[in-house]
């Protein structure tokens, strides 16, 4: 584990990176971190962490003034402008400029002699022609090449993953990179235009039985398929991820590939409730039509394979945001925020 190290956590406002710092927290770490959302937004706080917030990363001068401030051993970069497909379809250039924050941190990185930097990728980056039929096999690390990944943030996760390699090659920082399969869980988006699938259906489902509507809006035609992994899963594997030796990028996600119509079923189970209608939105966007998660490296390398299934997760992820409609609607807003 890490212990008594100063660590700096971008995007520490969001989803990813409070539960990042909870864990963290408990080995005596000093955390820093910072978000470009205004505190009263940010998913998780913590008491010990000097928070800075409203801090746009993109902004050179920013990522300066931290570490100027401060000794920092450790960097997490889990900042970025994402969304769900919806969100990163229609931002693409947003998307892109992502890529400053990076290339920032990784430059005072350098000249701050910081001796580790974490990179969150994404599945995003793999070649879409390998992810054009709904039951593909798990993609493999090396099939991100040769280049073709999501239009705007698939490129800009890539081009980034491309400066990690670079700094350790030129300048000897130490870089991991994780590519990311569909995180999610409690205290995350579950409304606003940014959330992803498993939350957007819970909180569907939710609502569709609160209302008696017995009646979701599904995007496409439901058939499309992933690979969701649960945020504790996540955490374990960056942190295996940190402390080990390994320096090219690696997938952090699971191998149980479900269509969107599967997980609906899953859910309804959950809730109890009865089969709903879905009115399916084909316009909408619908992304790649089947990604999964190839884990052999990562079991190989790290000894890490995910633990929580699909629908204890969802479970999981359904009871908290079910409480955050029904009972702590003030509370709820910070997760629905665009």
């Amino acid at each position: 584990m890490i212990t008594n190290k100063t660590i700096f956590v971008s995007g520490a406002g969001g989803f990813i990176g409070g539960h990042l710092i909870k864990k963290l927290l408990e080995n005596n770490n000093t955390i820093i971190g910072a978000d470009i959302k205004p505190i009263e937004l940010w998913f998780q706080t913590f008491d010990l962490v000097k928070n800075y917030d409203s801090l746009d990363l993109m902004d050179m001068s920013n990522c300066k003034k931290i570490f100027n401030a401060h000794k920092i051993d450790y960097v997490f970069n889990m900042a970025c402008n994402m969304g769900g497909m919806g969100f990163i379809e229609n931002n693409k250039a947003e998307c892109m400029l992502s890529v400053l924050i990076n290339t920032n941190l990784l430059i005072v990185c350098k000249d701050s002699n910081v001796k580790k930097y974490f990179f969150s990728s994404s599945a995003c980056a793999y070649n879409k022609d390998l992810q054009q039929e709904t039951n593909i096999s798990g993609l493999k690390e090396s099939d991100a090449y040769p280049a073709n990944p999501e239009d705007g943030y698939g490129w800009e996760k890539l081009f980034s993953e491309r400066m990690c390699r670079h700094f350790y090659e030129d300048f000897g920082l130490e870089t991991r990179v994780a590519r990311f399969h569909n995180i999610y869980g409690p205290l995350g988006t579950f409304g606003g235009g940014r959330e992803k699938a498993p939350a957007a259906l819970c909180r569907k489902v939710i609502e569709a039985n609160i209302s008696s509507s017995n009646e979701i809006k599904v995007w496409g035609d439901g058939e499309q398929t992933r690979t969701f992994l649960f945020i504790d899963d996540c955490i374990e594997g960056v942190l295996r991820l940190f402390n080990s030796n390994f320096r090219e990028p690696i997938n952090i996600g699971s191998d149980e590939q479900v269509s969107i119509n599967q997980m609906i079923e899953i859910i309804e189970k959950i809730s109890d409730s009865s089969k709903l209608k879905r009115n399916y939105l084909l316009e909408k966007p619908k992304g790649v039509r089947g990604r999964s998660s190839n884990n052999e490296l990562a079991i190989k390398t790290l000894g890490w394979e995910y633990n929580i299934d699909l629908e204890s997760g969802l479970k999981k992820t359904y009871e908290w945001i079910f409480s955050q409609i029904t009972n702590n609607k003030e509370n709820a807003k910070r997760f629905t925020k665009t």
